[in-house]
């Protein structure tokens, strides 16, 4: 039995809860028996309550009343568990008992935390629950890492010791079926947004407004085009902020950017297969899902030089240092040619194909067997 452990949904960690579906739906496919559990949003869940409170609350579901439910599940007997997010580590102490894995995203916070720079700077509380995360990857029997630089990462502040778990890449698969379309079936899609009606050609971004996306750069990058080139800039997941729509304004391409809440795999498939690249230049990453999505279906990858992004996007993709937003918009229109698009997006699908989800659950289950799990 494989117990997986998945994620708090009021924090809306959407590619974390992504990822939970992805393992319990492969390794069911699989024929092993897995259970998924995660906490509850009780107090979290009461309605009228200020950021804050909510905030507070929720800590009581996750640290408070989960680790009552997490013991109580475990009280049944011998089982693997993997914890599916390196966030959750902080229940490794509850497992002592059991087998233990846990997927490590990105360590960008736990760095945050130790005074590194990683565009995600900590708080007082912040540093007191990155540093019980890292004590709980120690705690664990084996850790992977969705690459080799989350693994280094990890490999550097778990430090050497007597039970040091084991440390291991398992690369991220696609958590949907993400392909070439016909472009006509894709651009049938796209016409249900009105904003994109048309055949007029577009820039994707897709992402949040966290400040390691650069989402700034993506728009002053676009602004470097839009004299040499007649096309629109999406931003595909969260919607942009004031602060990023005033920055949109000032450039002068408000008018040309179009904005899409969280878009689901079918329409993100479509966006995917008609936009002219995918630009991608953000600032730290564990992985970079949208890279290998976007490859998958045939769209070109301009990202930063740095990370693990140059290894998801192998030799197809264009790369940039971060600060180098002339490279990008002059990749950009490079890719405005249909001739030259059309030799990068074959690159592409044959780099996506090193992405197969059924790899990534089967060496999941190579691991469980090396850690003794019998499945």
């Amino acid at each position: 039995m494989v117990l997986l452990i998945g994620n708090y949904t009021p924090d809306q960690q959407q590619s974390m809860q992504r990822f939970n579906a992805m393992m319990l739906q492969g390794l069911r496919a699989a024929g092993i028996a897995a259970e998924l559990i995660r906490p509850e949003p009780l107090l979290g869940n009461i309605k009228l309550l200020g950021k804050s409170t909510a905030k507070w609350f929720g800590y009581i579901d996750k640290y408070i009343f989960f680790p009552r439910k997490l013991k109580r599940k475990l009280a049944g007997g011998s089982t693997l568990v993997h914890i599916c997010d390196h966030s959750n580590a902080v229940y490794a102490k509850k497992c002592k008992r059991h087998k233990l894995l846990i997927t490590c995203h990105d360590l960008l916070a736990v760095r945050g935390a130790f005074g590194e720079q990683t565009d995600c700077p900590a708080s007082f509380t912040g540093r007191i629950l990155q540093r019980w995360i890292l004590a709980g990857l120690r705690r664990a029997d084996g850790i992977t890492c969705v690459s080799e630089a989350t693994a280094d990462d990890a490999d550097r502040l778990i430090g050497r010791g007597p039970q040091r778990p084991h440390i291991s890449v398992v690369h991220m698969g696609l958590n949907y079926p993400y392909k070439k379309l016909p472009i006509e079936i894709a651009r049938e899609r796209l016409r249900k947004i009105p904003s994109l009606n048309g055949d007029r050609p577009f820039a994707l971004h897709v992402g949040s407004n966290l400040r390691r996306k650069n989402r700034d750069g993506v728009l002053r990058i676009f602004a470097k085009c839009r004299e040499k080139w007649n096309g629109r800039l999406v931003f595909a997941g969260d919607l942009l902020n004031e602060e990023l729509m005033s920055l949109a304004r000032e450039l002068g391409i408000a008018d040309r950017v179009v904005q899409l809440h969280n878009p689901e795999g079918q329409m993100l498939e479509a966006l995917y297969n008609c936009a002219t690249a995918l630009v991608y230049p953000s600032r730290f990453e564990g992985f970079g899902w949208p890279i290998i999505e976007a490859q998958a279906c045939g769209c070109p990858v301009i990202c930063t030089n740095s990370g693990p992004m140059p290894q998801a996007a192998g030799d197809a993709g264009f790369f940039h240092e971060v600060e180098d937003e002339e490279g990008f918009a002059t990749d950009l229109l490079r890719l405005t040619n249909p001739e030259k698009r059309a030799i990068w997006s074959e690159g592409s699908l044959r780099n996506a194909e090193r992405f197969s989800t059924d790899k990534m659950i089967g060496q999941y289950i190579d691991i469980y067997r090396g850690l003794g799990a019998k499945l």
